[in-house]
């Protein structure tokens, strides 16, 4: 596996925003390749520059004059200013506003950070109009083996229409990322013993710096327990109560670290979706890691992995315009479950099943999908050389293992 020389939300900056000089701010987790990016994106220019918030000359010459960081304009050649995580410094967004609007030459501006940018935001958006939001995930399979990011209806057509063949690629890259996670520096290099020292770097920065920097919670020893038992709990009906008993902290308390870990990029949340479901959960959320390679069970690390690809492809939908794509799971009062279903507008889009090695239709199937009225529907298996199509009710249903179906998405 070679390091990528591009990502995949770099032709969509520059068709949305940069075309139109709109700011583009990218979001995303630590380590994720926002920086990277960036540069590849800075290489492209003429001219530009990069400047973090970390370095301690560059915060000086903000708070005296942002302005002064956009470069003398050059003939025929617009600059591209990349300010990468700008958001920890107070007033950001006022500041950048006054830099925006004072430009006396197109500028193309691109914000990163490792935190959303909205969690910096009190009152009112200053920038309304100004910017486009996108979130960049770790890499995908197919990211990895495509070089397009195709649209949603297109994702479908080639899919239901197994419009590609196995590759022997997409399965050394599967099992890759099923081994190390998605994140570009242990993925591509594929050491075990430095893939579990750059874990322990990363979770360590997330707790101590980025908690740190967006409140002034004391109990980071607390936070780094909650951190260290949400990976087993990955999957299943995300019970605070559970944790509240463990941490020996508030229900309120443990609500609040978790939405800041989420704010943090290190975990995310499926709601269940209940319309037209009857009997169905209304609440309870299931837990998924950013990082799945810190998920120690098999079954529920490839859930997980899972997770991510299509938590990936509804975001970059969402982002681009294509529409509202939301990810939610399955569940009534019976127990019986789909992991997933890929809302788009408000009405069932996809819905997808994960079995480590089951290439049996789940019998859950003939339970929701006469609510769900989805024409197609997915069930993935982590075991290679799967392909089988089966015809349920009005569903034309797709049993394959996951090496051969997820290149299909962005």
């Amino acid at each position: 596996m070679v390091g990528m020389k591009t990502r995949y939300l770099q032709v969509s900056l520059e068709q949305l925003c940069f075309s139109s000089h709109k700011m583009a701010f990218v979001s995303g987790p630590r380590q994720c390749g926002k920086t990277t990016m960036a540069k590849l994106l800075l290489a492209q220019r003429p001219f530009g520059l990069y400047r973090n918030w970390d370095d301690v000359v560059f915060r000086r010459q903000w708070v005296k004059n942002p302005s002064a960081i956009v470069p003398a304009p050059e003939k025929n050649a617009t600059p591209l200013i990349v300010l990468d995580e700008i958001h920890k410094a107070k007033g950001w967004k006022q500041a950048l506003k006054g830099v925006y609007d004072t430009l006396t030459q197109p500028a193309d501006i691109l914000v990163t950070g490792s935190a959303r940018l909205s969690v910096y935001k009190k009152g009112s958006d200053s920038l309304t109009g100004r910017y486009f939001h996108f979130r960049l995930h770790p890499l995908t399979l197919g990211e990895l083996e495509a070089s397009d990011s195709p649209a949603p209806d297109e994702v479908l057509a080639a899919l239901f229409h197994r419009t590609q063949r196995p590759t022997k690629s997409a399965l050394t890259a599967f099992d890759a990322l099923l081994k190390f996670g998605g994140f570009p520096e242990p993925l591509l290099g594929q050491n075990e013993r430095k893939a579990r020292l750059w874990r322990r770097n990363r979770i360590d920065t997330v707790i101590r710096e980025d908690v740190r920097d967006l409140t002034r919670i004391p109990e980071l020893g607390r936070i780094e327990m909650l951190a260290a038992l949400l990976p087993e709990r990955v999957g299943s009906l995300f019970s605070m109560t559970s944790l509240r008993e463990d941490l020996e902290v508030s229900f309120d308390t443990v609500r609040r670290w978790t939405n800041l870990l989420k704010d943090l990029y290190y975990v995310h949340e499926i709601k269940p979706h209940h319309e037209s479901i009857a009997r169905s959960l209304r609440k309870e959320g299931k837990i998924y890691m950013w990082d799945y390679g810190e998920v120690p069970e098999p079954a529920a690390r490839f859930e997980n992995m899972i997770a991510n690809h299509l938590l990936k492809a509804c975001h970059l939908w969402t982002d681009t315009g294509e529409g509202i794509f939301e990810l939610r799971y399955l569940r009534n009062k019976e127990k019986q479950e789909i992991d997933f279903l890929i809302v788009r507008d408000r009405h069932p889009w996809l819905p997808v099943e994960v079995k480590l090695a089951d290439e049996d239709p789940s019998p859950n199937w003939r339970r929701f999908l006469p609510a769900l009225k989805c024409p197609q529907a997915l069930q993935l298996v982590a075991k290679p050389g799967v392909w089988r199509e089966h015809t349920l009710g009005d569903t034309h249903l797709i049993v394959a293992s996951a090496s051969e179906a997820l290149p299909y998405f962005p």
